[in-house]
């Protein structure tokens, strides 16, 4: 008999509340190599990834660029809904027309308009030019960059210079197709159009400095597509009445999941959003929460969810348990969750608290079949927002959905607070450190979360969660000096650098 450790049946029915930090597993027998590690899982009853990533439905984290990356790793993102309903339709449609692994910064302008400065180019080597002026119209031409400086006349209308044949590919083609052809034909950039529009609506732009920089990175994993060989992209929606027009829009754009986003998921205005959703939309799967405990996780799934959100309180933006006194440490709410939501065939995904490779491992090894991580993809080039610098730190703004400031744009009714006289904050306006491309750190820390998996002896999740329901992967809970002890300590300085 194992007396090493404790089971999690056993450690999680103390009366105590446990962070990731809070608990460390022991480790177990290795008999197969660190590439032997399955990461695929499930996101919800239908939907499967490559890897148990998925990116927060956060106006700071999800649009376009993330949704893109996410899904050619092997993840998916969710686009959030901090906006109209027409911006995130445009923000759907665009992620679902890519078939490479990054999204480029557009910039329009109409024939009549000039270009006065080098600035207007922003970081991009050419404007395209279209009827209105914006990417929705019909494509006339571009502008580059090279051909704008060399102009003698520059207060000179863009219809008097503009090259009017750009050379364009379909946004349908792969990125070996589009680096091959820009080979062939020496071309410094090209536009990639959606020929599913009638307008050829342009929706990206790859430059050979592009194809250099996708060639270093380290080789992508299974994408994560759909039937219609397109990328997965999901959304949130809220439960107003108004959300169901939203989610309409959305079903229009291609989503193939929705999150339904509550930060207290057991509601009567949750259960009836569900309710709509499997009725008017039985094919898209659901995912409801968020949920820390047995009884708002059955309720939910009473309704038909095809997937569980975890957490509450527990991001690195969110005050809620300091201000409400509700919630749940992660660590004990992820396995709580999985427990009940396993007897039903449901996946979790744990939402907060991942701040590193470790936590995304006990997340999974608790019973968890997918991570949502905000504040660790916020910092990152696909994140939406500009850099700055604070203290000599190049970093990108990054806010809570129940900060002030979110909530004036609308994310109060995640809070259920959109018709509140008075608005209470449940998170703050922060910054994080740049971290550069997804592309680059999540397949470095997938590597890390394949090597935990090892030394727990788990070749797989099913493996993993198997082991813990078994009482065969052991726990214990860590001390404050012990915790100290596991991190980087008695040092007078140092650099952390994971690869």
């Amino acid at each position: 008999m194992n007396d090493d450790g404790f089971t999690a049946e056993r450690l999680f029915n103390q009366g105590y509340s446990y962070t990731y930090d809070d608990i460390i597993f022991l480790p177990g027998y290795i008999d197969f190599p660190v590439d032997g590690v399955n990461l695929s899982t499930k996101l919800s009853r239908n939907i499967s990834l490559s890897i148990p990533c998925v990116a927060s439905p956060m106006d700071t984290v999800t649009e376009t660029s993330m949704a893109v990356a996410m899904a050619a790793l092997g993840g998916i993102g969710m686009v959030h809904y901090n906006n109209t309903i027409s911006q995130q339709a445009s923000i759907i449609r665009a992620a679902k027309s890519h078939k490479i692994p990054f999204s480029a910064d557009l910039i329009f302008a109409t024939p009549s308009d000039s270009i006065h400065s080098a600035d207007e180019f922003a970081n991009s080597p050419c404007i395209f030019v279209t009827e209105s002026g914006n990417k929705q119209s019909k494509l006339l031409g571009h502008v580059s960059k090279s051909d704008w400086k060399n102009l003698s006349n520059k207060e000179a209308r863009i219809s008097a210079y503009m090259n009017t044949s750009p050379v364009t590919l379909p946004s349908s083609y792969d990125f070996n197709d589009v680096a091959g052809y820009m080979a062939s034909k020496k071309l410094d950039f090209v536009a990639l159009v959606n020929e599913e529009e009638e307008n050829g609506e342009v929706v990206n732009l790859v430059t050979s400095a592009d194809t250099e920089r996708i060639k270093g990175l380290p080789k992508l994993g299974l994408s994560s597509l759909g039937e219609d060989g397109k990328f997965l992209v999901g959304a949130a929606v809220g439960t107003r009445e108004s959300d169901k027009e939203r989610l309409e829009h959305l079903v229009k754009e291609g989503i193939n999941a929705v999150v339904i986003d509550s930060s207290q998921g057991n509601s009567l205005y949750q259960i009836n959003m569900i309710k709509h959703v499997k009725h008017t939309y039985p094919h898209l799967d659901v995912i409801g929460g968020n949920v820390v405990t047995n009884y708002q996780a059955e309720n939910l799934i009473k309704q038909g969810v095809d997937g569980l959100r975890v957490g509450m309180g527990s991001g690195s933006i969110c005050t809620t348990q300091e201000v409400c006194a509700v919630g749940r440490g992660q660590a004990t709410a992820v396995y709580k969750v999985s427990s009940i939501a396993e007897q039903h065939g449901i996946p979790v995904i744990a939402d907060g608290g991942i701040s590193n490779s470790g936590h995304i491992v006990k997340a999974l090894s608790l019973g968890a079949s997918t991570v949502m991580m905000g504040s660790f993809l916020a910092g990152s080039n696909e994140a939406p927002g500009t850099y700055e610098y604070k203290n000599g730190l190049r970093v990108k703004k990054y806010r809570g959905m129940g900060s002030l400031e979110a909530m004036t744009k609308g994310s109060d009714a995640r809070y259920l607070g959109d018709t509140a006289k008075l608005k209470i904050a449940q998170g703050v306006v922060g910054s994080v450190a740049d971290k550069g491309s997804i592309l680059k750190f999540i397949p470095y820390t997938m590597q890390a979360v394949k090597q935990g998996f090892q030394d727990l002896g788990a070749s797989s999740l099913q493996s993993a969660h198997h082991l813990l329901k078994s009482g065969k992967l052991r726990l214990e809970v860590r001390t404050g000096a012990a915790q100290v002890e596991g991190g980087v300590h008695g040092l007078v300085g140092y650099e952390k650098r994971y690869f």
